[in-house]
C-alpha cells in the first residue's frame, strides 16, 4: 500500500473516531457522509427529528476543518434568502453583497422539501456549478462546498417534493434511523450529566483531524486506488438493469453510473484498500441508487419497495470474479 493511502486510511479513522464521540448509534450515517465528501458531491439525509442531522453536518465540518453553516427551508423562503443579494448603502452611495448561506463549506438545507421550487432550483444550481450569479456578477463557492439536504420522511403536509431529475444531483441517499435501545440509553445518561453531545462538541474534548485546505488533498489521494475494468462494467450493467426491471418507471441515469463508481472508491478508502471491489459497490447500490428509481404504479400498490428492486437488480447481474 502506497504511504499516500495509508495516510488517508489513518485520516478517515481518526475522523471517524473523533465524530462517534459526538454522535451515538450513526456510524453507517457517518460512513456514508464521509464517502459524499470524498466523492465532491453532495448527499440527501432522511430521518426522523432527533435523530442528529444537524449535529452530523456540525460535527464533521469541525473534525475536517471546514466552515459550515445551516438554513432552515420554508414555504416563503426566496432564490434570494439562498445565494445573497446586494444592498445600497448610503453611507458609502454603492452596492454591498449581502452572502447567503450557500457561501460556506458544508451546508445543512434542512427540510429542502418545504421550499418551493424556484428555491430549491437555485440552490441545485449552486451545488452543480459551484458558482452563484448575483446581479450579474458570478461569485465562485468554496472549493468543500458540500450540501446536506434533509427529509422528514413522516410529515408531507405542506411539502414540495423534490423532482426525480433533481434527486439525481445527490450522489447518495443518508438514511439516519433512531439510534438501537442500547445506544438511546447511553445518549440518555449523557444528557443528565455533563458530556451531552452538544457539550462534547463545544468543550473541546473534540479534535480537528485536518487542517483547513486539507481536505482537497484526502480527496486527491482517491486517485491511487485501482478500480479493475471488470467493476467498471459490473457498475455499468448494474444501473442499466435498473432501467429495464419490469416494476421500475423510471430507472438511474449515467450519474448513478458516476456515483457508484467514486463511491465503491471511496468506501475502499474508508477500509484502508487501494483497491475497490464488487462488495464495495453491493454495499452503496441501495444509497446511490434507490432515491434515483421510480416504481410503476402497480408495483407501488401492491408493495413493492425500492429496497426490494435493488436487491433484485443485485441478484440479476453477475458479480465478476
Amino acid at each position: 500500500m502506497s504511504p499516500t493511502i495509508e495516510k488517508l486510511k489513518t485520516t478517515l479513522a481518526a475522523a471517524r473516531a473523533e465524530v462517534a464521540k459526538v454522535v451515538i448509534g450513526q456510524d453507517n450515517a457517518v460512513e456514508l457522509a464521509l464517502i459524499t465528501l470524498l466523492t465532491r458531491n453532495h448527499a440527501l439525509i432522511e430521518g426522523v427529528p432527533g435523530v442528529a442531522k444537524t449535529l452530523l453536518v456540525r460535527t464533521l465540518a469541525f473534525v475536517l476543518g471546514v466552515p459550515s453553516g445551516r438554513v432552515q427551508f420554508t414555504p416563503d423562503l426566496m432564490p434570494a434568502d439562498i445565494t445573497g443579494t446586494n444592498v445600497f448603502s448610503l453611507q458609502t452611495n454603492q452596492f454591498t453583497l449581502i452572502r447567503g448561506p450557500v457561501f460556506t463549506g458544508f451546508l445543512l438545507a434542512d427540510e429542502i422539501n418545504r421550499a418551493p421550487a424556484k428555491t430549491q432550483a437555485a440552490l441545485l444550481q449552486a451545488m452543480q456549478e459551484r458558482t452563484v450569479t448575483i446581479d450579474a456578477d458570478t461569485h465562485v463557492l468554496d472549493p468543500n462546498f458540500t450540501v446536506f439536504a434533509t427529509q422528514n420522511p413522516a410529515d408531507s403536509e405542506g411539502t414540495y417534493p423534490l423532482p426525480e431529475a433533481q434527486k439525481d444531483r445527490f450522489v447518495l441517499k443518508i438514511k439516519m434511523e433512531p439510534p438501537s435501545r442500547e445506544d438511546e440509553l447511553t445518549l440518555a445518561h449523557r444528557m443528565l450529566g455533563q458530556d451531552a453531545p452538544e457539550a462534547v462538541l463545544a468543550s473541546g474534548a473534540v479534535q480537528p483531524v485536518l487542517a483547513p485546505g486539507e481536505l482537497a488533498t484526502a480527496r486527491g489521494a482517491l486517485a491511487e486506488i485501482t478500480v479493475r475494468e471488470e467493476l467498471v462494467g459490473y457498475v455499468v450493467d448494474l444501473v442499466r438493469a435498473t432501467r429495464s426491471h419490469e416494476s421500475v418507471l423510471v430507472g438511474a441515469g449515467p450519474r448513478a453510473t458516476q456515483g457508484l463508481l467514486l463511491a465503491g472508491r471511496a468506501r475502499a478508502a474508508l477500509e484502508g484498500r487501494d483497491y475497490a471491489t464488487p462488495d464495495d459497490v453491493r454495499s452503496l447500490a441501495g444509497a446511490v441508487l434507490g432515491h434515483r428509481l421510480m416504481l410503476r404504479p402497480e408495483f407501488e400498490i401492491e408493495g413493492l419497495s425500492i429496497d426490494e428492486v435493488v436487491t433484485r437488480v443485485l441478484e440479476q447481474v453477475a458479480v465478476p470474479r
